[in-house]
């Protein structure tokens, strides 16, 4: 997750389909705003401490915690929360937020900038190994004065900066409850956000209730959430239909999709939602592998793999190919690796090996998750083993593990390949380059590409027009496809189902592809 756009406007780009017949529905001003709301999501928290956390746990955070900006529903640009801010200088380097008054922690303590200095510096000081540090690479120093401003100080121009401060990876924490120097693993959370964090049992619930201090955005329209973790979808699915829940969120698979859609008598009473998404699967080649460290072997894979294919058989119709990292709606999305390796053609995939001297098939080993991105990644992978098999060139050895489990192994060198999803911190090209190359990149394996870390993206972040980056991020596309090492499939789209009876759900995503909760109500009349 990180950064930069021509702005896709995902959450207002969400369309209704209904599943229901002769159904009138009431206005939302006409919706019981006190009533409880359960959510079920594939996607559960890896951690409940923001300084450790860059991925879906931002989910949560979103809804416990409170940034100084924010994306309300419908903006694709950062907006005030906790905090006003503003440049102070010509060269984007002085970056100036000025606190609410009266903000305080759910405990009662009070929020100053005392607080937000120290919860930013943690980040970096404990540097956590899948922590969100990398989204702070421009930032010098941080200065209060007083206690209602804080001022950002950068090494380099950087007009992105406030979509940073604008991520749930920068939270602000209470500073007693979360130490300066380690992480906080109690299983608590202490913020300032639309909801407290009433409960909590790791991969099965959390329980939100209203924050009764909360000053934010936020026009919160059901008083107490429940979010339940699902380890497959089918039985997010089941609950939904027994009404054991009232929308899903992350995990609806392309099978069920079709069936909510397909089948609308049995489904009587359920609606689904469909947005745009720039979320992408890709997968990554573990250069230091004696194997996939040669680049004919990645090209190989690349001019063997048929995205099509693995669109119509996996994703019918949920989602679509991707021939760069940057997906469409995005500035700067181009078709590189299809110009550069066109149709999957097996045969030039061939002589790319033997002109290395590589002729007996390819012993790949390939990891992904079984619990991150939906219960239809264990079927693409599968269709991509049967496609690297059958063009004779590969043998493949799959091997699926829970996040957790997933994310040391691949930390730690273990696989040759691995599949990876991205949901974007925000609508920006940034976002899709800049946190998978350099020392520091979201895959723990350095990943050194001078030109880009220091030519292009530096040239791209001076630029507070973001539609006038596409020469940037086209030549940096140009160098990953040279290389190889990251390899783009899918591009998803983003799905949401609930019962007939729940409103606002097609307000309920952020440009972050977040669900922001507070907008879920529940109707009273029909």
């Amino acid at each position: 997750m990180f950064n930069r756009t021509s702005l896709q406007a995902t959450a207002a780009a969400l369309a209704s389909i209904s599943l229901l017949s002769g159904c009138g529905l009431f206005s939302d001003d006409e919706a019981d705003t006190e009533s409880k709301i359960v959510v079920g999501t594939t996607s559960s928290p890896t951690t409940l401490d923001p300084a450790a956390a860059w991925d879906s746990s931002w989910e949560l955070y979103r809804n416990v915690f409170q940034t100084l900006l924010s994306f309300p529903t419908g903006s694709t640009t950062p907006q005030s929360d906790a905090a006003d801010c503003k440049f102070t200088d010509t060269a984007s380097k002085v970056y100036q937020c000025d606190l609410r008054e009266g903000l305080q922690f759910s405990n009662g303590s009070k929020l100053d900038a005392a607080a937000v200095k120290h919860s930013i510096e943690r980040i970096r000081t404990i540097d956590a190994d899948s922590g969100p540090n990398g989204l702070l690479g421009s930032l010098d120093e941080i200065e209060t004065k007083g206690d209602r401003t804080v001022v950002f100080r950068l090494s380099v121009s950087d007009a992105t900066f406030p979509f940073v401060l604008a991520t749930p990876a920068m939270s602000i924490v209470e500073p007693a409850s979360y130490p300066a120097d380690r992480l906080r693993e109690d299983g608590k959370v202490v913020g300032s956000g639309p909801y407290q964090l009433e409960s909590y049992t790791e991969g099965v619930e959390a329980g939100l209730v209203k924050n009764p201090t909360y000053k934010g955005y936020a026009d919160r329209k059901n008083t107490a959430v429940t979010i339940k973790y699902f380890a497959e979808s089918e039985a997010m699915v089941t609950a939904l239909k027994k009404k054991e829940i009232d929308a899903t969120y992350i995990g609806l698979t392309a099978e069920l999709i079709a069936e909510l859609g397909e089948r609308k008598a049995e489904n009587e009473g359920i609606h689904l939602l469909e947005a745009s998404g720039s979320t992408i699967q890709y997968l990554v080649f573990n250069a230091k592998d004696e194997t996939t460290g040669k680049s004919s072997v990645r090209r190989a894979v690349a001019q063997t793999i048929d995205r099509e294919a693995l669109v119509a058989k996996v994703y019918r119709g949920t989602a679509e190919p991707l021939y760069s990292m940057i997906p469409k709606g995005i500035a700067g999305h181009t078709t590189r690796f299809f110009d550069h390796f066109g149709d999957p053609d097996v045969d030039k995939a061939r002589d790319i090996l033997e002109e290395d001297g590589i002729t007996e098939p390819v012993k790949l080993n390939i990891g992904y998750t079984t619990d991150r991105y939906g219960s239809s990644t264990a079927a693409a992978f599968a269709e991509i083993k049967r496609q690297l098999e059958a063009s004779g060139l590969f043998e493949v050895a799959l091997e699926g593990k829970p996040w957790k489990e997933f994310q040391a192994n691949y930390q730690s060198g273990k696989y040759q390949v691995f599949g990876r999803g991205w949901f974007p911190d925000f609508p920006d090209p940034d976002n899709f380059i800049a946190p998978f190359v350099g020392k520091d990149n979201v895959h723990a394996a350095p990943y050194e590409l001078p030109e880009i870390t220091d030519t292009l993206l530096p040239e791209s972040r001076r630029k507070s027009d973001r539609a006038a980056v596409t020469a940037q991020f086209s030549k940096a596309q140009d160098i990953l496809v040279e290389d190889a090492r990251l390899l783009p499939l899918t591009q998803g789209r983003l799905h949401i189902a609930t019962r007939e009876d729940i409103g606002g759900g097609e307000r309920s995503l952020d440009p972050q592809t977040i669900m922001l909760v507070w907008e879920l109500n529940r109707r009273t009349s029909w």
